[in-house]
């Protein structure tokens, strides 16, 4: 369980959390929206230790990661929008790059890497060199390197920009079967992803949270029940 408790955040002088209280839980594939500048990257930045909370604290199964950071990073991975690929190297060579930052045993590597190559269809790319790659490869080829230690906590920034509908539909589906065991959290401005992938929708504002429900629910603010218009009303649109 991913405890937020009071979270307060300053960057530049300015405040960019507001006091922010949430539980996540696995099981459950939670979506965070809000309008550019609501905080959501501050916030997932705090989420995977990239950043220290000024005030309240941030707690995983109890424990605390201000103190727990080596711990935690074993049981988290975070995939920034624009994930960092090394151009010149082949994608096995940035697996095996990601499995030795990850201290992983070399059959545990072959066993998780065979396995995300076939589920996120990454096999006839594996000696390409990721320079080459297009858009959709290169989220692909990151989410893989990033899911090599199994982690129980993936926190992903606009997972599928850039991804054909049936790649989409492909993460859809896998992201469904890992949130089984896993807190999934993704930020996106997708509201269609929302529907078809989210349990529960966390929306930001100005460094609050404003609303914290399910996609149904959500809907139901407005009377024609659509997602993009309640969540404009929400936030203010």
């Amino acid at each position: 369980m991913l405890v937020a408790k009071n979270i307060v955040k300053f960057l530049g002088g300015k405040i960019i959390l507001q006091g922010l209280n949430f539980c996540l839980k696995k099981g459950e594939i939670i979506a965070l929206l809000g309008p550019n500048g609501a905080g959501k990257t501050t916030l997932m930045r705090c989420l995977a230790c990239f950043y220290t909370p000024d005030g309240g604290e941030i707690t995983w199964n109890g424990k605390n990661l201000s103190s727990e950071r080596n711990a935690f990073f074993k049981v988290l991975a975070y995939v920034p929008e624009t994930g960092g690929l090394y151009p010149d190297m082949s994608v096995y060579e940035y697996m095996e790059f990601m499995a030795k930052i990850k201290h992983l045993k070399p059959q545990q590597f072959v066993d998780n890497l065979l396995y995300l190559l076939k589920t996120l269809d990454l096999e006839s790319v594996i000696n390409q060199p990721c320079k080459t790659l297009s858009k959709g490869y290169k989220k692909r080829v990151v989410l893989a390197g990033a899911l090599l230690s199994r982690p129980k906590i993936l926190i992903l920034d606009e997972p599928t920009e850039g991804l054909d509908p049936q790649q989409k539909l492909g993460l859809r589906s896998f992201l469904k079967q890992y949130s089984h065991d896993s807190i999934v959290l993704i930020s996106t401005h997708i509201m269609e992803e929302v529907e078809a992938s989210a349990d529960r929708v966390l929306v930001m504002k100005d460094g609050r949270l404003v609303c914290d429900t399910t996609p149904e629910e959500l809907k139901k603010i407005v009377p024609d029940n659509n997602i993009e218009s309640s969540f404009c009303t929400i936030i203010g649109g």
